[in-house]
């Protein structure tokens, strides 16, 4: 397997982007120079624990890595920027800069290509994550060499825990709601002023009744869950943070 290339300059390579109509060529120098980067760079777009765990917990931490200093998030992937823009507006991960490493000239010179034919995807990027100090690398984290697809330490919560041991990660907050319910901009209003960051799951659009009443047991909204906890209504929520 791949060696950390700790120590040493991020390739440089052009990078090939589409932004609207237009392509427009972003470089290593503008990515990496003068800035704090965390990369995390995976098998592929649309993949499953590509979208169900490694890009979302990033998205979702984004603003705590800002306040330890990071300026920005990548996510890197062996796919055309077509896949990667329709990937991220997917998964409405505007906290991440999606950079197509289309032919695997970044992923080769990060010594991290590796062949995936036997699942038919020809040429991928191996999966890891890495701290990256004015395009040099202090820190990676790569997936250890085991069949399938291992997911074991290029998480964001081993990226915060090496860059910030002491930081306390707030617990998720997931909240079904529907349009035009007072009860639920109260309870994304208390979350707002209390700078909590929280999932939406609107019925008819993410989330249905009986998925609502399945996972709540119950038939009226909001309900909020913290934590894996089902914490309830609005009242509820307002009586939780009084006392958190």
């Amino acid at each position: 397997m791949a060696v950390a290339q700790e120590g040493k300059k991020v390739p440089q390579v052009t990078f090939h982007t589409r932004q609207g109509d237009n392509w427009v060529d972003l470089t290593s120098e503008e990515l990496f120079d003068n800035q704090t980067v965390i990369v995390f760079s995976l098998p592929g777009a649309f993949t499953p624990t590509c979208s169900s765990s490694h890009l979302p917990r990033y998205n979702e931490l984004a603003n705590v890595f800002r306040q330890q200093g990071v300026d920005s998030i990548i996510c890197v992937s062996v796919n055309d920027t077509f896949v990667m823009n329709a990937w991220q507006a997917d998964q409405k991960a505007e906290n991440i800069t999606f950079i197509p490493d289309g032919n695997g000239e970044f992923t080769r010179g990060m010594d991290m290509l590796v062949e995936k034919a036997d699942l038919g995807f020809g040429p991928r990027s191996w999966r890891y994550s890495m701290l990256v100090r004015n395009g040099v690398v202090e820190k990676m984290f790569i997936e250890p060499n085991k069949p399938g697809d291992p997911f074991e330490v290029s998480d964001a919560d081993t990226m915060l825990c090496y860059l910030a041991p002491e930081c306390k990660v707030q617990e998720s907050v997931s909240l079904f709601t529907k349009p035009g319910c007072p009860f639920c901009a109260r309870a994304k209003s208390m979350l707002t002023e209390r700078g909590i960051q929280y999932e939406e799951i609107l019925l008819g659009k993410d989330a249905t009744t009986v998925s609502l009443r399945a996972v709540t047991g119950r038939a009226t909204v909001p309900q909020v869950y913290i934590g894996g906890r089902h914490i309830g209504g609005s009242e509820d929520l307002e009586a939780y943070l009084q006392t958190a």
